[in-house]
């Protein structure tokens, strides 16, 4: 057997050493590597078998009734679509409200979601569950009401919060894959934009030192980039596990990025995936009712989140088919001014050159390591998906090598 088919096969059913060699060459948060290892160790479990509704509704019922200290019941449970990364269902909560003295039956439409045995995106439900408590408030975001991070009642760690109402695309456009080069049109992306970039700036600037209670999370250090290299070495950590075949080029940009990562100079709740297809809003008023898929927040820096959105799978061109719009909303020059305005930060140039590197390195990773082994290892849900965007991930791969040597000019 040739090395690279050695290991191969140690990715799939890894060792004690092996887990514990990429841990002390990669050191990232606490709970991320939590997350990280638990992965790793379900590989030498049971195969992934599909889990059914029966499941969920008796998992979530015993959740449910455990944290509220009375019995519960559960109704109209179906399958909620949308999401590359989680199983999720949403139903009809029947309950007596959380401190259980309402002298009737509440119905309360609600959401579980739960983690498969491996995923796109290797997320903690903890610190999900977290920061939509601590931004709920400032910003629209369905209601965290209880969560299940160890897999106490149910198959896989999960989480349950209101159900939000509203749209992911405009039924215009609702053929694509959602937030992939979304178009909104003049009319819609006209109300939406603003909210878009007022969300963004609310997040950014609340003070994560006002009693925000996010105990999973590392709080970073103004003047330090050790919580930079923690995320650069965490991405890192999932191409050296997940990877199915060698790719030199994020080996010479991984150096980069930790050679040249910035000290914060302001501490943010970074959403991580913020971009278009991950909000729902009403199509007639022009309103975006929620925030979602939180599952990549971190403490860091806000320019990840500028860059993110700006990248070029989220973009799409105006109607004079030059203008590029950034997640369908403003060109990039014009969605930082408008940040900057709104949030009273500034965009500092070098920072979103960093970032707007680290972000497609961590796309190419995400794409062409871990959705290809979920995919490989046939523990997820979602196995012809991630095998569709693995594929991107050449796309992706291409794109972050002509962007780095962009920079080297």
């Amino acid at each position: 057997m040739t090395e690279a088919a050695i290991m191969a096969d140690i990715r799939s059913k890894p060792t004690e050493a092996f887990i514990d060699d990429i841990r002390s060459r990669f050191p990232t948060e606490k709970e991320i590597d939590a997350v990280l290892t638990r992965k790793m160790h379900r590989r030498n479990g049971a195969m992934f078998q599909a889990v059914s509704l029966e499941t969920l509704v008796d998992g979530a019922r015993r959740l449910i009734s455990d944290r509220l200290g009375y019995a519960i019941n559960i109704k109209d449970a179906r399958w909620l679509s949308g999401g590359a990364s989680k199983l999720q269902m949403v139903f009809n909560l029947s309950w007596r409200g959380e401190d259980g003295t309402a002298e009737q039956q509440i119905v309360t439409p609600m959401v579980l979601r739960m983690e498969p045995a491996a995923s796109v995106t290797e997320s903690s439900r903890r610190r999900e569950f977290e920061v939509i408590r601590a931004v709920e408030g400032a910003v629209p975001v369905p209601h965290a009401y209880w969560m299940d991070p160890d897999a106490t009642f149910l198959p896989y760690p999960a989480m349950v919060s209101g159900f939000a109402t509203g749209v992911a695309k405009p039924s215009h456009d609702a053929g694509k894959v959602t937030g992939l080069g979304q178009n909104y049109g003049p009319s819609l992306r006209a109300k939406l934009a603003p909210q878009f970039v007022e969300y963004l700036a609310k997040i950014h600037k609340l003070s994560v030192e006002d009693g925000l209670t996010m105990p999973s999370f590392d709080r970073p250090v103004v003047g330090s980039n050790l919580s930079v290299i923690k995320q650069v070495n965490a991405a890192r950590r999932i191409w050296e596990e997940d990877r199915v075949e060698d790719e030199p080029v994020l080996a010479v940009v991984y150096k980069y990025l930790i050679r040249h990562a910035p000290p914060l100079d302001h501490v943010s709740i970074v959403h991580g995936d913020y971009r278009s297809g991950n909000f729902l809003f009403d199509e007639g008023r022009g309103e975006i009712t929620a925030l979602l898929d939180w599952e990549g927040a971190v403490l860091g820096d806000r320019h990840q989140d500028l860059t993110y959105a700006a990248l070029p799978i989220f973009q799409h061109y105006g109607e004079d088919e030059k203008t590029v719009l950034c997640s369908g909303m403003m060109p990039q020059s014009d969605f930082f001014g408008a940040y900057e305005k709104a949030s009273g930060l500034p965009v500092d140039p070098f920072r979103i050159q960093y970032y707007a590197l680290f972000n497609r390195y961590l796309v190419s990773i995400l794409l062409l390591a871990a959705s290809a082994r979920a995919a490989r290892c046939a523990a997820t849900h979602q196995d012809v998906l991630l095998n569709h965007v693995s594929g991107m991930g050449y796309l992706a791969l291409s794109e972050l090598r002509d962007y780095f040597k962009g920079m080297s000019k």
